[in-house]
């Protein structure tokens, strides 16, 4: 049965742009600024342009009872605006939404709080906006309290909260006052790893009762495990819905920014001197399961190709991994050798679950007899690794850059019957 319909929603917004008649450079915007400050304004004649922007457009979709649905896409995709029309905080400017059933929203920290009242009052205030009577509420308080793990900060006003407090408190609300539809933004990311992994297990909970979930996340190893359905938004737009592997595997595809490949045809064109001179750098993905995108399971080759225009000298290769921060993961060389002047091509074989999920550059240097740099070529190529995890419950944030599988087992030495 279908609880949530609909029929080509879509969301304008007007922008406003203020426009001053004369120059707008730096300096006068300064020389206002301080005008202003001394009391000194000085009227200038201003004009409006106004511009439209479409945060969503002729959006359709049907969401079943017990649906576990994931919604993915870049910032400004127009998620948030589709959570927000669901849980009525705005209305589409085309279409209708219709919905059958109780809806509880976590949109953002502190949605729905009233910050001079207490934790436990706000507890009171919320189920009675879900339309919860006050036993029903006070049935579930303890168990919202325990969840949250904000008992001894219950009677506090909850301005004084953290984002963190602010977050697993209103989760708990949302989660324990028996909402049919429970909608998710990407507010869980502020919560630590454990907390995430319990806000995941309590919405498998309720999804498994029957109920139906919204979640809107960036962490795709989360959206994976939690939900059945996937939409895919891009500039408004639903590009696609359907069973979450496959959307997400076309999102990854269409998304990625991967530039996998540089090629200079002559060495005229070609970055470097006189000396050396860069063809081809190149990451040749070793995709495993008809995969289309890295991911931390994904071998890799860099392939380098460069012309040498010296006779008879020590030339080797210099490979240097680094995060999109800049800090080195590592730097592996080749043996120095003796060259004669042509083309000359390098390989290195980055294996399978070696890096961990991120963004990462690869440069590279040529270097003469060990100890002499001829050519750096920074920022040569930059590419995404993806998450990808199996028979694991956690679905926070993998701290480091590598995450190798070295061989690492634990087993009994002894076993011993402990008194009780």
């Amino acid at each position: 049965m279908s609880v949530i319909a609909a029929e080509n929603i879509s969301k304008r917004y007007i922008i406003d742009h203020k426009r001053s008649k004369g120059s707008n450079t730096l300096r006068d915007v300064v020389t206002e600024s301080f005008r202003n400050w001394f009391g000194r304004k000085q009227e200038q004649e201003q004009t409006f342009e106004k511009e439209e922007f479409w945060a969503l457009r002729d959006v359709n979709f049907s969401i079943d009872q017990g649906d576990r649905v994931g919604i993915v896409g870049h910032n400004g995709a127009g998620k948030s605006t589709l959570l927000k029309i669901l849980s009525k905080i705005t209305e589409p400017t085309t279409g209708s939404v219709r919905i059958q059933g109780r809806v509880a929203s976590l949109l953002e920290v502190g949605t729905g709080f009233h910050p001079e009242l207490t934790g436990r009052e706000n507890i009171y205030l919320n189920g009675s906006i879900l339309g919860m009577k006050r036993e029903e509420i006070r049935k579930a308080f303890d168990a919202i309290v325990d969840f949250g793990g904000i008992e001894k900060f219950l009677d506090t006003p909850v301005k004084r909260y953290s984002s963190g407090m602010y977050v697993r408190l209103g989760f708990a609300i949302a989660a324990h006052l028996d909402p049919e539809i429970m909608i998710i933004d990407e507010v869980l990311a502020v919560g630590d790893a454990e907390f995430q992994k319990k806000c995941l297990g309590k919405m498998r909970d309720v999804s498994a009762s029957g109920r139906t979930v919204l979640f809107v996340s960036h962490n795709l190893t989360a959206v994976q495990a939690l939900c059945n359905k996937t939409f895919y938004f891009e500039k408004g737009r639903l590009i696609e819905q359907g069973e979450t592997n496959q959307v997400i595997a076309s999102y990854l595809s269409k998304v990625s920014k991967t530039k996998l490949v540089r090629t200079w045809q002559t060495p005229e064109e070609a970055p470097g001197n006189d000396r050396v001179r860069i063809r081809r750098i190149e990451l040749i993905p070793d995709y495993p399961d008809k995969a289309t995108h890295i991911d931390v399971r994904t071998p890799l080759r860099v392939r380098f190709e460069f012309w040498n225009m010296t006779d008879r000298v020590n030339l080797n290769l210099s490979l240097h991994l680094n995060s999109l921060t800049g800090e080195c993961i590592f730097n592996i060389g080749t043996q120095s050798q003796t060259y004669s002047k042509g083309l000359i091509a390098g390989e290195c074989y980055i294996p399978g679950y070696f890096l961990n999920d991120g963004s990462y550059t690869v440069s590279v240097m040529v270097v003469k007899d060990t100890v002499t740099p001829l050519f750096n070529l920074e920022d040569g190529l930059t590419f995404e690794v993806e998450d990808y995890r199996e028979g694991v419950a956690w679905y926070g944030k993998w701290p480091g850059y590598v995450r190798p599988q070295f061989p690492f087992e634990m087993k009994m030495v002894e076993e011993e019957a402990f008194a009780k």
